[in-house]
């Protein structure tokens, strides 16, 4: 069994217009969430960039706001952002591992057992695999995975990552994360640039993974005879994959780009299907 410890944080959110509040700020379907299931989220600027990413877990009468992002930050946002709104925030000190391979809980499901959270989240490394979080959590056998471990995982299997792939300078739906986003929802902030694209058809680029030759660095310029087609955003720290976005004419598989220091070669466009 492999297993990995996240830097991740948990924030309780709670409160009678507690759906409200996350509703209105982020990109899924909140409201529509049923006790012990979660989805995946943008918070977006105005201009539709992404500023951060959350999986929301929603318990009886509480959701559970998971996060990279400084917990304190995120506090001092969250209270600013919630204006007159009767929602209350609560930093929770949990540990949290995912465990690779295992499929006790369906996927966007999770399960409570003495204070124990256990969901099946596979879109936390694009592979089979459960969430595990608890304040008490204790280490699981098998062996544990280091960070440049999971960031070979995270690139090989398509999923973008904020500061990478989502960020300012490429759209999100370029990543093809439509399971991070509701199109039916009301208004939430930057959900007129999503819309707008989204229902103009298909984006110019799109993500895909390649296998890379040469010292290829992330932000390099991806080009075909003198003309700019894309950008690498991640390499794996063997140096041996990456992910980029490329104009979708030249999206196909084993086709081969020149960058600024080696050349890449397509593996696929990435797509999620879950």
């Amino acid at each position: 069994m492999y297993w990995a410890e996240l830097k991740r944080h948990k924030i309780k959110v709670y409160g009678k217009e507690s759906s409200l509040f996350l509703h209105n700020l982020l990109t899924n379907d909140i409201k529509g969430l049923k006790p012990y299931q979660f989805n995946y989220n943008l918070r977006l600027t105005g201009n539709g960039e992404p500023l951060e990413d959350f999986f929301v877990y929603r318990e009886e009468d509480f959701f559970i706001v998971d996060t990279e992002k400084d917990p304190e930050e995120l506090l001092t946002e969250f209270k600013k952002l919630k204006l007159s709104l009767k929602v209350n925030f609560e930093r929770l000190d949990y540990r949290h591992i995912f465990v690779f391979g295992e499929e006790t809980v369906p996927p966007f499901s999770f399960v409570k057992k003495d204070n124990t959270y256990k969901a099946g989240n596979p879109l936390r490394f694009g592979v089979k695999g459960v969430d595990i979080f608890d304040k008490n959590l204790k280490t699981p056998k098998g062996k544990k995975l280091t960070e440049k471990d999971l960031e070979d995982v995270r690139i090989k299997n398509c999923i973008p990552k904020i500061g990478k792939e989502l960020r300012k300078g490429f759209h999100p739906l370029e990543a093809n994360i439509l399971h991070a986003f509701s199109f039916e929802k009301g208004c939430y902030v930057g959900q007129e640039a999503i819309a707008r694209v989204y229902f103009r058809g298909r984006t110019p680029r799109t993500l895909v993974s390649f296998k890379i030759e040469g010292d290829v660095q992330e932000n390099e310029k991806i080009i075909t005879d003198g003309k700019l087609i894309g950008t690498v955003t991640s390499v794996s720290p063997d140096k041996k994959h990456g992910l980029g976005y490329i104009l979708r004419n030249f999206a196909e598989e084993n086709k081969e780009f020149n960058t600024e220091n080696g050349k890449i070669i397509i593996l696929k466009e990435c797509l999620f299907k879950f």
